[in-house]
């Protein structure tokens, strides 16, 4: 059984930075997708960033390329997400979210596509 656990959330101040750890177990993922979400009160869960973890290929959401940047550690089985210039809409809580594929097109966008999910970790940013 998959298991995600996200860390390194906690409160920043506007314009620092903040990288997010995913630290994946329970299978073999050579053959694997993981993505990033964030959700904030009302709103929907939406997508942030995604990485292939075998090639590494990466994909953004159009309003995120940029300021974040997504990778992973094979050896550790984490990926991260490095946010940089951070705003007051930036306050969410982030997921990490997971599902077998090894081509980029299974770094998708929407949440009901990944059946494996971390718990989440709350990012907060104040101005």
């Amino acid at each position: 059984q998959v298991r995600l656990v996200e860390s390194g959330g906690r409160l920043v101040q506007a314009g620092t930075s903040l990288r997010l750890s995913c630290a994946a177990s329970g299978r073999t993922f050579s053959s694997y997708a993981v993505g990033w979400f964030r959700q904030a009160p009302g709103t929907e869960r939406e997508f942030v960033a995604g990485i292939i973890w075998s090639g590494g290929s990466t994909r953004y959401a159009e309003s995120r390329e940029g300021r974040f940047t997504i990778s992973r550690d094979k050896s550790e089985n984490v990926v991260y997400l490095q946010m940089n210039s951070l705003k007051s809409e930036d306050t969410a809580v982030y997921y990490c979210a997971g599902r077998v594929g090894s081509g980029s097109q299974y770094v998708a966008r929407f949440p009901v596509e990944y059946p494996d999910w971390g718990q989440g970790t709350q990012v907060t940013v104040s101005s």
